[in-house]
């Protein structure tokens, strides 16, 4: 349960092979969208309420943890969620969760969308500034956005490297304490057939986060289209040569952790099992909890103090990944 209410993989998408095009890292110029004045600063989001457990059990991550170790209280909630496409997730009503959560910053990945064709119930959202990355290389494939209350300091589109950034995967907010970075990583595909790519996209990717994290300390989200460990996938025996799971995969996790960088949700819960943010739509996966954690909020190490918890929602509908939330506690 997020803050502010009550409770009431082989992951396969069709990726297309890499073409080379102009590359679309960018500062802010045409791809934000103006929805009104901009706030000095972002609100502080709602009040944690009582709730059961995930799924109806009880367990530790059922009320949500609101200050940090040292006993800050949050000051900026972040929610990032894989859409799926995000004009068949607002058909479902995705969108409304979103409105009532009023998290400071959203991050959405998989929008298969372009700007121009942006739903108006986002534009509607007149609280956020929206900023749309989306693929250059094929029509509704990929792309990934971000809706902040308060402006950011500077926007960058892509990561710098042509390869990858005609594929609309990540957008960079620098905020005044820290850079926020929203991707969709990619998948290697049924068979495989992407993963020399990915191994080649994990690799640009972390040098681009180190170049980040040389200046100020970053917060990644997103679908990273991994599960880590074994206890992050319902089913880690019969899926290690899928994509997803394989050793490359998460041989490329364990690379980018021991860079400097944290996986939130591990450090508060190393042991938790059963916590997924991904389920296929098929066999009645969601419903029986065969499901896979590939969404992630990975934070800086020298940042994990500011933490106060990573809040998986498998109960919110509207895709085949549920949000994700973090609760930070931003210094003065």
């Amino acid at each position: 349960m997020a803050p502010g209410r009550k409770r009431n993989r082989g992951k396969g998408d069709s990726e297309p092979t890499t073409k080379k095009a102009k590359s679309n890292a960018k500062k802010t110029t045409d791809n934000e969208i103006t929805t009104k004045d901009d706030p000095i600063v972002a609100p502080v989001s709602g009040v944690i309420e009582n709730g059961q457990g995930d799924n109806g059990s009880s367990d530790v991550t059922a009320v949500p943890r609101e200050t940090t170790a040292d006993g800050r209280r949050y000051n900026l909630k972040i929610a990032s969620w894989n859409v799926a496409g995000v004009r068949a997730w607002v058909k479902k009503d995705g969108h409304k969760w979103l409105c009532e959560e009023s998290p400071d910053i959203i991050c959405l990945q998989e929008t298969k969308c372009a700007k121009k064709d942006i739903p108006k119930q986002l534009k509607d959202m007149s609280d956020y500034k929206i900023y749309w990355n989306e693929a250059k290389s094929v029509k509704g494939f990929s792309g990934v956005a971000l809706l902040s209350k308060a402006k950011p300091m500077q926007i960058d589109y892509g990561i710098g490297v042509e390869e990858h950034d005609q594929e609309g995967r990540t957008i960079t907010a620098e905020y005044e304490k820290f850079y926020l970075v929203t991707t969709y990583v990619p998948n290697s595909q049924r068979g495989l057939k992407r993963l020399s790519y990915r191994m080649k996209w994990n690799e640009d990717f972390l040098t681009y986060l180190k170049s980040l994290d040389a200046k100020k300390p970053v917060v990644l989200c997103g679908d990273m289209n991994v599960s880590h460990l074994e206890i992050d996938l319902a089913n880690p025996k019969s899926n290690r040569k899928n994509a997803g799971f394989t050793q490359e995969e998460r041989d490329g996790m364990s690379t980018l952790l021991e860079s400097g960088f944290v996986d939130t949700y591990r450090k508060f819960y190393p042991d938790l099992i059963k916590k997924y943010t991904f389920w296929t739509y098929m066999s009645n996966a969601r419903a029986k909890n065969v499901g896979w954690r590939l969404d992630y909020y990975i934070v800086s190490e020298k940042w994990m103090d500011n933490v106060c918890d990573n809040v998986i929602e498998p109960s919110v509908m509207g895709s085949d990944h549920c949000p994700v939330v973090l609760l930070m506690a931003i210094p003065e």
